[in-house]
């Protein structure tokens, strides 16, 4: 069979020309050829599911992928490969595996596994087939295997540079290893409450072979033990309490942080402040552009990189927050990110401020160009003179604070007391600031109610018990021998000087026997009573021997019991002083140096200031000082003054009583007046002393109730 072009009409250089450019595209045929995805499937094996996915071409490398927690999702990125399958999704439902979704891109697929639970994964290449074996977490402790957390591709031993331990901001224990290169593999797994980390082909030095206590930082972590087990070093953690784990390289460090599980079960605990969904990656010597592209797709978000951005990074994360994975890698390249919306701008830190500044250098060029404008507010609770000082930051001297200036430095107000009006000048965007402010400000302010309750309660009780015994001997005056013979003498016996000398004295019509006393000692009621105590007097008399004996009993039992309420109240606004006052001016003398003399006076009154706080919460925190003087007893200088005081600060619910102080005194006494030996005598011994006995107590109680007024209303 012969096989011919015709070539009529086409001249020799157009013929060449037609020449080249097929034999171009016929070279550029092998080149266009692309690998494809022609098949996946699913089957169940004891230790899990395994994913068998059919290519065209055999691959160059194991492709890399990361896991998701929420959803459960394992994504692998598949280089060169394009969708052969004709549709986006299949659906498995083997297992744990519910489909696969495989999504193209310009050079590259993406092959996502959606799962019903969390798994781990390990991914195989045997021909033109792409294996991915699934194991649940349950599978993989129970089988007690450890978790591959990076492999290593060094082919000697190297030794570790340092371990060191840190505690991070939110109560973590982080743990920094000091690798030897980017190319160490590490094993991570845990036993109980112990965290065992390998890394494999590895030496520990002398110096580090040693075991910290860690405790007294206060993490979950108690001891780390370091040791050589044959080609590779090993780090043993052990925890105290619940806890968790997360562990990441960046270049030639390793960190594994352990932290203690937050109590809601309902959230998860994710670190100080990162809240996204939790993935896993593993790139050696990857660009940043292209991990930054990563993340990009795994959150929906568009990043804008800078030209300025470039070099390498070696990262492994494992099960960490995005947001956290970010910052690791803004971290460790020096970058800095500014968010708008779903646009995230990623550059140098430097050039992120230059570009800052010179914004900040427009605006300020723009509002010193930029016309003034004129408004003007009423207001209606502010007043409008202390609303102005505000505004252009002048205290109650008139000066004025740039620091605490709220129009800008061309911006001015006056204001009109008469009619509460303001006037502000300045550039649209700070009157718009000023609006809100005066928005803000120029409101009703609440009102507080205080009622305070001063309750002082006495309780008094006294007796006394005293007796007065005389007796006169009148013989002298009726013509006998007084007194009782001793000896060759008389002794006259009376209870004082007078009962012995009025015999010679006294007429013998005023006897006088009365007033012969042997014992003088009455109940007494000045300690307990104001009143009189009373007596009971009896008088024993010989007529034939003209002898007296004269019995005088007094007694006085008191009681009494009082209780003075008094009750100030007073109406005042949020966060504003009132003071209520009642009571005299006691005056008193004074004298100066010069020996001139004045009076002044004390106030002894009762009085309630108090300056009330609400909360959000609806409650009221006061500020109060409480007192309660009146006069006491008079003295030369003048009388003087009882203060009963409290001052303190207190949290009281609306509509609450709070007691916020209280004295308590008890005065029990008992005094005993008697003559030597006559009064020791049992029964009689009363005839010769006086008792009194007294108990008196005294309380003070200060009760608070504050109530916020919703509507206006008078204390009543």
């Amino acid at each position: 069979m012969k096989f011919s072009i015709p070539v009529q009409g086409f001249g020799r250089a157009a013929w060449g020309k037609k020449w080249l450019a097929c034999l171009a595209l016929m070279a550029s045929l092998p080149a266009m050829a692309q690998n494809a995805v022609l098949g996946v499937t699913a089957t169940q094996q004891p230790q899990g599911e395994l994913i068998r996915v059919e290519l065209d071409q055999p691959l160059a490398q194991v492709p890399q992928g990361f896991t998701i927690q929420t959803p459960p999702r394992i994504a692998i990125d598949l280089p060169g490969v394009v969708n052969g399958l004709g549709r986006g999704s299949v659906d498995l439902n083997q297992g744990n595996v519910r489909g696969v979704s495989l999504a193209q891109a310009a050079d590259r697929s993406r092959l996502v596994v959606n799962l019903k639970r969390p798994a781990t994964y390990k991914v195989e290449s045997q021909g033109k087939y792409l294996l991915i074996a699934l194991a649940t977490a349950e599978a993989a402790e129970a089988a007690g295997r450890a978790e591959h957390f990076a492999v290593g591709s060094n082919a000697a031993p190297a030794s570790l540079r340092d371990i060191d331990f840190r505690k991070g901001n939110d109560g973590a224990g982080r743990i920094v290893v000091g690798l030897p290169s980017a190319q160490v593999g590490v094993d991570l797994r845990q036993q109980g409450q112990s965290l065992v980390i390998e890394f494999l082909k590895s030496n520990l030095p002398a110096h580090l072979r040693r075991r910290l206590d860690v405790t007294d930082f206060g993490t979950p972590v108690r001891s780390i033990v370091a040791t050589q087990v044959g080609e590779r070093v090993r780090l043993t953690l052990e925890q105290n309490g619940n806890w968790e784990h997360s562990a990441y390289q960046a270049d030639n460090q390793f960190v594994v942080e352990v932290r203690a599980v937050k109590t809601d079960p309902n959230r998860f605990a994710n670190g100080a402040g990162y809240q996204g969904d939790k993935l896993s990656l593993n790139f050696q010597n990857i660009e940043v552009r292209a991990l930054l592209q990563v993340i990009a797709d795994f959150t929906n978000f568009n990043i804008v990189t800078s030209d300025t951005v470039t070099g390498n990074l070696t990262l492994r994360l494992k099960d960490v927050p995005w947001d956290q994975a970010l910052d690791i890698i803004l971290q460790a390249k020096g970058l800095g990110m500014r968010r708008s919306g779903n646009v995230m701008w990623v550059a140098p830190r430097e050039e992120l401020a230059n570009k800052e500044q010179v914004d900040l250098e427009a605006r300020k060029k723009i509002s010193e160009l930029e016309p003034l404008r004129t408004q003007a507010f009423q207001l209606n609770y502010t007043k409008a003179e202390e609303l102005a000082k505000a505004l252009v930051g002048g205290g109650s001297g008139g000066g004025a604070s740039q620091a605490s200036r709220i129009l800008s430095s061309r911006g001015s107000v006056l204001f009109d007391a008469r009619t509460n009006q303001i006037f502000v000048s300045d550039v649209p965007s700070k009157l718009e600031e000023a609006t809100m402010l005066i928005a803000k400000i120029d409101v009703p302010v609440r009102q507080v109610l205080i009622e305070a309750r001063i309750v002082e309660a006495d309780d008094k009780f006294g007796r006394a018990l005293g007796a007065k015994l005389g007796m006169t001997d009148l013989r002298g005056l009726r013509g006998g021998t007084p007194g009782v013979s001793v000896g060759s003498s008389n002794v006259a016996i009376g209870g004082n000087y007078n009962a012995v000398g009025y015999q010679t004295l006294q007429t013998s019509t005023d006897p006088g026997y009365s007033s012969t006393q042997f014992v003088n000692l009455p109940a007494s009621s000045g300690s307990i009573s104001t009143s009189q105590a009373g007596t009971f007097a009896l008088s024993l008399f010989k007529a034939s021997a003209n002898q007296f004996l004269n019995l005088e009993l007094s007694a006085l039992e008191a009681e009494g019991k009082g209780k003075i309420v008094s009750s100030p109240r007073v109406v005042t606004a949020d966060q504003t002083k009132a003071l209520i006052e009642q009571g005299e001016q006691i005056p008193y003398w004074i004298s100066s140096s010069s020996g001139a003399t004045a009076v002044q006076f004390k106030t002894a009154a009762l009085r309630l200031e108090v300056t009330p706080q609400i909360t959000p919460e609806g409650n009221v925190t006061l500020d109060l000082d409480v007192s309660k003087d009146s006069r006491g007893e008079t003295t030369t200088a003048g009388p003087t003054i009882n203060t009963k005081h409290v001052r303190t600060q207190v949290l009281v619910e609306n509509g609450g009583t709070v007691v916020i102080g209280g004295i308590f005194t008890q005065d029990e006494r008992e005094d005993i007046s008697k003559i030597p030996l006559l009064g020791d005598i049992p029964f009689l011994g009363h005839l010769f002393r006086n008792t009194v006995r007294y108990n008196n107590r005294t309380e003070l109680l200060v009760f608070i109730t504050p109530k916020i007024v919703t509507e206006r209303s008078a204390v009543r």
